[in-house]
């Protein structure tokens, strides 16, 4: 694949902006937008007590929009990584579709947007969780630990794992032990989904100098790490029956949902050569999503049928 090169980005940056309404859309990085507002519902389903439609609708939407923002930020200060890795050299910054100021505004301006909406119209507490989130992602994750550690991946999952925990603080004005489980769900499920993508795409990752630990810590360690990760995830994931938050058709299949999660990792842990190894780290970053929305749609779905028919599954 070709990269655009340090020359057509600055000359991208200091031209007429070439965007379409699509390339702005993209700078909100969509298919992470989906995971946000598919756990923020969960969240908001499961909390106790009731919400008016119309705040529901507006409170989701806030949660999007931030974590929207929190992604065009993230390309902005990004861009110079993005145009050599190729994952992302396609960005609407690095193919010279979108200025990098236009990106940073356009973040900017959406972030404040979705904190202050939120704050009046919904709660405040729901607003301070999603504006710590949006500065988690950006100045925490982005800016330092992305570039600093091979933990980078541990510690900054926590601002992709806070969306329910808002969602639940738009509903009941609290936070609460529930809530603090499925944001520690998903803050266990990261570093084992993106370990397994850095696998093998270690050499973009090697490429632009971010520490992955593939790249630091070497393949067989971070598979240690993912099968580790794997056998505290599986427990964590069914959790919520045991805490009477999710009833048994949930635990049901979080458990075999879990224990289908450890074999892929214990697959990919197994496998002794290079080549097996990007195989089996492939199918585990694709049974990993199908996992958290698994787990996340059955809370859904219990919600939604205790709520319309009265009886819990």
């Amino acid at each position: 694949m070709a990269f655009a090169n340090d020359e057509t980005i600055v000359e991208s940056y200091a031209g007429a902006s070439l965007a379409m309404p699509r390339d702005y859309f993209e700078l909100l990085k969509p298919r992470v937008m989906s995971l946000v507002v598919f756990t923020a519902i969960a969240g908001m389903l499961v909390a106790p007590g009731d919400i008016n439609p119309f705040l529901a609708v507006i409170a989701i939407a806030c949660i999007a929009i931030g974590g929207g923002a929190s992604g065009a930020l993230n390309m902005w200060y990004d861009s110079d990584i993005d145009a050599r890795m190729s994952r992302t050299a396609k960005r609407p910054i690095p193919s010279g579709r979108v200025t990098r100021q236009e990106a940073l505004s356009f973040g900017l301006v959406l972030s404040f947007l979705s904190i202050f909406v939120l704050g009046v119209l919904v709660n405040w507490l729901a607003a301070a969780l999603l504006a710590f989130t949006i500065f988690f992602y950006v100045v925490v994750y982005t800016m330092y630990l992305k570039r600093s550690t091979p933990q980078n991946i541990v510690i900054g999952g926590l601002a992709g794992a806070l969306p329910p925990m808002i969602s639940w603080a738009a509903v009941t004005g609290e936070v609460s032990v529930e809530s603090a489980l499925l944001v520690a769900i998903i803050f266990m499920w990261t570093p084992p989904h993106f370990w397994a993508l850095a696998l093998f795409k270690a050499g973009d990752y090697g490429r632009v100098g971010v520490p992955m630990l593939p790249n630091v810590a070497g393949n067989r360690s971070t598979q240690n790490h993912i099968l580790a990760y794997a056998l505290l995830l599986a427990p964590l994931g069914v959790s919520p029956f045991f805490l009477g938050f999710a009833g048994p058709a949930y635990g049901a299949v979080a458990a075999v949902m879990g224990a289908a999660f450890v074999w892929f990792a214990f697959r990919c842990w197994q496998m002794p050569s290079d080549d097996q190894k990007m195989v089996q780290a492939k199918k585990l970053f694709g049974f990993s999503i199908l996992y958290l929305f698994t787990l996340f749609g059955m809370l859904i779905i219990q919600a939604l049928v205790l709520k319309f028919t009265g009886y819990a599954i």
